[in-house]
């Protein structure tokens, strides 16, 4: 690297000001390194550099940093008319359109221009590194600077290296990230890098959840947010916040490059649903509804008031039982006989488990045969689940049980491992074979998802806070009933559990 990003003469040169590009030139200068900003497009350099402007002086009109420092950084900005003037440039970062060649041209140009030492830096979210590295004399001095937008307010940059990027680049480039204040997660090449790829679970499995008939979409979001795991959005708020026009091709994307590995296997939902325009918030219909922009939430549905006589709880799962019993103590009587009396309705605490095989499993009608989830926690929203041949009047009852005191219930259709804990076994196992693949360590492959996706844990804590066993278990639940080699366990996850460890554990 010909100069350290601490020295007050370290330059970055920005080829494409679009919302990305601008974003790095926003941040580069206030974090104290001098900028170049071009952009084939007439004006649009000096349009990116003038929203730069703007928002560095709107941050010291809140007070985020100094006028002195919003001057300063002011200053640092300047747009140039050729990329021969990116001659002297220590790192130049391209952010032009997600198209191989055109940015395999870039980068030959510019490997013409800068100087041996000077790192070349592309911000591509779905395009491989190493492809648009191979056209150059020295594909070893690129590598990813993949940010997120809005670039300001997402603190997270993946460094990614390719097939023959050096050390020292990577190491250049996370040492220009820190500089500004950004946390740089390191990766290997691979689609998706680590947090389109580490996400992947969120959206397919809960796509998949909805074509199966068990719940509808906002019931999934309510209880993937609500109801224990803390999702800030769930599945479809999430697809309609960026866009199905953008999320459905990514999904598409990673499952080609992928060669059709079945844990990213999309659904063919989206795809419908974005050949009809319901693209999200951006059309005003998505999987929502929205009016100025905001979501329409979908009509209220009253709790039922009509108490069971009494539950019988079965001993299957002594941990959920015990929940359940204090839950619904206050509220109802509890037949705490070996075998449910006549009056009784009839509860289980399954782990990966449907309604319908624990009724089988114990003789018990499954007429009045119930589930709840209580691997979360019964603190927040409750998922009430019903065999296919339960009666509707009983459920209604042991709805209105579990909501005695005011607490949301969803009730949903009969699903082995429920919604919460079929999304979140998807997601710590797509997680645990990123790092036994050796793309990122166990680290920042939880970072990178906390940062990056605003996960309230890294999907291998989440894992941890579950137990890798109780993870494992889900999942060869999941596995026996579809025969779908998607829920094949990893094995990072697999030898975690076998050895009692943290799945953040490393490799010695």
């Amino acid at each position: 690297m010909a100069r350290n990003p601490s020295s007050g003469k370290f330059t970055l040169g920005v080829i494409g000001t679009g919302a990305m590009g601008r974003g790095v030139a926003q941040i580069m200068a206030t974090g104290g390194i001098n900028v170049l900003m071009f952009d084939a497009r007439e004006g649009a350099a000096e349009d990116g550099r003038a929203f730069a402007e703007r928002m560095i002086l709107r941050a010291a009109e809140k007070g985020s940093i100094s006028e002195e420092e919003a001057k300063d950084a002011v200053g640092r900005l300047r747009v140039v008319d050729e990329m021969g003037a990116f001659a002297d440039c220590d790192v130049v970062v391209e952010a032009v359109l997600e198209d191989l060649d055109i940015k395999r041209q870039v980068f030959r140009q510019l490997e013409d221009i800068v100087s041996n030492d000077c790192i070349l830096a592309t911000n591509t979210s779905s395009l491989s590194v190493t492809a648009i590295a191979t056209r150059l004399k020295k594909p070893d001095r690129l590598a990813g600077f993949h940010f997120f937008n809005p670039v300001p307010l997402m603190k997270v940059v993946e460094v990614v290296s390719g097939v023959e990027t050096a050390a020292s680049v990577a190491d250049g480039l996370a040492a220009v990230a820190e500089r500004v204040g950004h946390t740089p997660v390191r990766a290997q090449d691979t689609p998706g890098f680590l947090v389109n790829h580490a996400g992947r679970g969120l959206n397919t499995e809960g796509v998949r959840i909805h074509s199966e008939g068990i719940a509808e979409f906002a019931d999934i979001d309510d209880v993937l947010r609500e109801g224990g795991p803390g999702f800030r959005m769930g599945p479809f708020e999430l697809m309609d916040t960026t866009g199905l026009d953008v999320s459905h091709p990514v999904m598409e994307s990673i499952y080609e490059q992928f060669y059709h590995e079945p844990r990213f296997r999309p659904g063919p939902l989206t795809r419908q649903r974005s050949a009809a325009g319901l693209f999200g918030r951006k059309t005003g219909r998505g999987f929502y509804r929205y009016e100025d922009g905001k979501k329409v939430p979908p009509p209220a549905v009253e709790s039922p008031d009509t108490l069971p006589d009494a539950v019988w709880i079965s001993r299957s799962d002594m941990a959920g039982r015990a929940a359940l019993i204090e839950a619904l103590a206050d509220v109802v009587a509890i037949d705490d006989a070996e075998r449910p009396s006549s009056r009784s309705l009839c509860l289980f605490a399954p782990v990966g488990r449907d309604t319908t095989s624990c009724a089988v499993a114990e003789k018990i009608e499954p007429e009045r045969a119930f589930a709840v989830d209580t691997l979360f926690g019964l603190e927040g929203r409750r998922t009430l689940m019903s065999t296919p041949v339960s009666d509707t009047d009983l459920r209604d009852q042991v709805h209105a049980a579990l909501a005695a005191g005011g607490h949301a219930v969803t009730t949903i259709h009969d699903s082995p491992g429920f919604v919460n804990q079929r999304v979140v076994a998807v997601v710590v196992n797509i997680a645990c074979d990123i790092a036994q693949q050796r793309i990122a360590t166990p680290d920042d492959i939880d970072k990178s998802v906390r940062l990056g996706l605003g996960y309230p844990k890294g999907p291998l804590a989440m894992g941890d806070a579950l137990g890798a066993t109780t993870v494992l278990r889900i999942l060869n639940e999941l596995q026996a009933f579809y025969g779908d080699p998607r829920y094949r366990p990893s094995p990072w996850l697999k030898r975690r559990a076998m050895l009692g460890v943290s799945l953040l554990t490393p490799e010695n």
